[in-house]
């Protein structure tokens, strides 16, 4: 029950978000969930043993996502997203060097400094490009991405038999993946229909296959990652969900797609 009602919050708080008359009601909460799930992030490096520095990499996370969405750009139009990222790189740097006490991890420390920026900042930022162009795109991303989450959990549950990647993640099945395959692509397709009326239905299945495709591998992703650092939830701040990036994990993968998919069609 919990789980349940938790869950019916979030979806009650995100279509408020997303559907706010604000802007900056959107951007607020885009740079609140990259806060957490950045936090989270590190920590989960931690518990597997990498020292990341938290403050200096959260800052850097922040600053991409600042630039990419353009907030900074107005006043400040050198601050580009990729000179926030080769700065962020060499400041993230001198931080480990002199942090660093002869031990054989720096590798890991400056790569898992910046693994926010790219995977997090970037995801988040294509999330508030696609809300530039109105609710309804990011909206029908989420509903794909929704809708393949539970279809898969059900048809797994009732029809799975065949592991889909046991090394990671030890309870999804190939059914269950099908299942969400078929019907998070056919909501992308249906409701597509009047939020994507340029888009031919066969580009809206293509992109729809492609979107929770993408969505499932951003699932496995962060299962690895937890996996590999022997935790079971990225934190336990959603009660029965566990934590942010728990909730946001396919979209992390399924928003880059999209995003780069609305160079090619009008959305």
């Amino acid at each position: 029950m919990t789980r349940v009602l938790s869950g019916a919050a979030l979806i009650a708080l995100s279509i408020a978000v997303v559907w706010s008359r604000q802007r900056i009601v959107f951007e607020a909460v885009a740079f609140v969930l990259l806060f957490a799930a950045t936090y989270e992030l590190i920590t989960l490096f931690r518990a597997g043993g990498i020292h990341v520095p938290r403050w200096p990499a959260m800052t850097a996370s922040l600053l991409t996502l600042a630039t990419f969405s353009g907030i900074l750009g107005a006043n400040f139009p050198f601050l580009t997203t990729d000179a926030v990222l080769m700065v962020a790189l060499m400041g993230l740097a001198l931080v480990a060097m002199r942090t660093w006490g002869g031990s054989t991890d720096a590798l890991t420390t400056i790569s898992g400094s910046l693994f926010p920026s790219l995977y997090l900042a970037l995801p988040i930022g294509a999330m508030m490009a696609i809300r530039e162009q109105g609710p309804e795109p990011l909206f029908l991303l989420m509903i794909t991405v929704i809708v393949s989450d539970t279809a898969q959990y059900y048809t797994g549950r009732l029809t799975g038999r065949h592991l889909l990647a046991p090394a990671i993640s030890p309870k999804k099945t190939i059914e269950g993946a099908i299942g969400g395959l078929v019907f998070g692509t056919a909501a992308f397709a249906a409701v597509g229909a009047w939020w994507l009326p340029v888009v031919p239905l066969a580009a809206r299945i293509g992109l729809g296959i492609g979107l929770v495709a993408v969505g499932i591998a951003g699932d496995l992703f962060e299962s690895m990652l937890k996996r590999s650092a022997g935790v079971k939830d990225s934190s336990a701040i959603i009660p029965g969900h566990g934590g942010i990036l728990d909730r946001i994990d396919a979209l992390l993968f399924a928003a880059p797609l999209f995003y780069v998919a609305g160079h090619f069609i009008k959305v």
